[in-house]
């Protein structure tokens, strides 16, 4: 088990992470649910699909059976979208080395899992699932990290955070290097409601971006008062939900994060917002269940949508006031037309 990491979901993240592990020297088994995906890997030494242009190390090795791949590890790290991050887990628990808590988990996954009992934070719902050991010694990853730019060694910032200090050090060290800062963080909570929200505001971002182009109203600044009233909301149900430290919202896994992915080129949620108000994307859709029934079509999965309606709910429940958080959520669901739903936020914010 000595060294080896298995990191589950060969996306471009999972992908990315991979390729600056094996290029310390671990051994990487790098879990595909595409067959393809993972031939690629094996006999190009590519991800074409996902992370394309970019060489893969030959300690990679691609796998498409899931407890093949986890078994034996001593570092798991899961990086499956939010949708799926439960059935991948599930599918490693008769693991050994899972059964028996002698694998360090990681998870890379940014969203909420959706229960019977409504929406939940990643670690919360996963330790449900896992043997006991694992209560409070999980490890969240997260921060400004496009994949894209981490494959090519650009120097980048990371978080983990965990509630077992060790855990979280165990995890810089082994992501640590010249381009990959890691700092340690005990507040678990407030990392991963940064990494999910972040992603709903991109979306309202989006929205505001491609309306530069036709508004003589929106700009520049416009945006960034987007972006600082979503850090604000972010920062209001983190602290609701129960995040240790406040400053959390003010460090690379908050306001960083949000701002490149509100602002990056390589940005999803950015794109999916720019497309609804540009190309009428979500016309195709009645309505938010609609549009989750049928997200492969869009190409892409933009998940500040999986986390729009977690966040809308969240909020309800704890009496908060979201705009920018509702007006998505709005949006997605088909209320109204995108650009009188987002010309009324514009006045909402500026009379805050």
């Amino acid at each position: 088990m000595k060294n080896t990491v298995t990191i589950l979901g060969a996306g471009a993240w999972g992908t990315a992470i991979a390729k600056a592990v094996a290029e310390k020297g671990f051994p990487v088994r790098l879990w595909s649910f595409e067959a393809e995906v993972a031939a690629d890997i094996n006999g190009n030494r590519r991800n074409s699909r996902y992370l394309p242009d970019v060489p893969l190390p030959g300690g990679i090795t691609a796998d498409t059976d899931i407890r093949r791949a986890a078994e034996g590890a001593e570092f798991i790290i899961i990086a499956t979208p939010s949708l799926h991050i439960l059935p991948a887990v599930k599918s490693i628990l008769a693991a050994s080395n899972v059964m028996e808590g002698q694998s360090l988990i990681g998870v890379l996954s940014k969203g909420f899992v959706t229960t019977d009992a409504g929406p939940r934070l990643i670690v919360a719902a996963l330790e449900d699932y896992l043997p006991g050991f694992y209560k409070n010694n999980l490890v969240y990853i997260s921060g400004p990290s496009h994949a894209e730019e981490v494959a090519r060694g650009k120097l980048t910032g990371l978080i983990s955070a965990s509630a077992n200090g060790k855990n979280s050090i165990r995890f810089r060290e082994l992501l640590s290097s010249p381009t990959l800062m890691v700092f340690s963080s005990f507040d678990v909570v407030g990392v991963q409601v940064c990494g999910a929200c972040k992603n709903v505001v991109a979306v309202a971002f989006g929205m505001l971006d491609a309306l530069k182009e036709t508004s003589s109203f929106v700009g520049d600044n416009t945006e960034s008062l987007l972006l600082a009233a979503g850090l604000n909301e972010i920062q209001a149900l983190g602290l609701a939900l129960g995040a240790t430290h406040p400053e959390t919202f003010t460090s690379i896994a908050g306001v960083g994060d949000l701002d490149v992915t509100c602002r990056s080129r390589y940005g999803r949620n950015r794109r999916f917002g720019r497309q609804i108000i540009l190309d009428g994307i979500l016309d195709r859709f009645r309505d938010m269940d609609d549009l989750f029934a049928r997200l492969p079509e869009i190409g892409y999965l933009p998940e500040g949508a999986v986390a729009g309606r977690a966040v809308y709910h969240l909020g309800r429940q704890r009496g908060l006031k979201l705009p920018i958080m509702e007006t998505v959520h709005r949006i997605l669901n088909r209320e109204g037309q995108p650009i009188p739903l987002i010309e009324e936020l514009i006045a909402t914010l500026t009379k805050t």
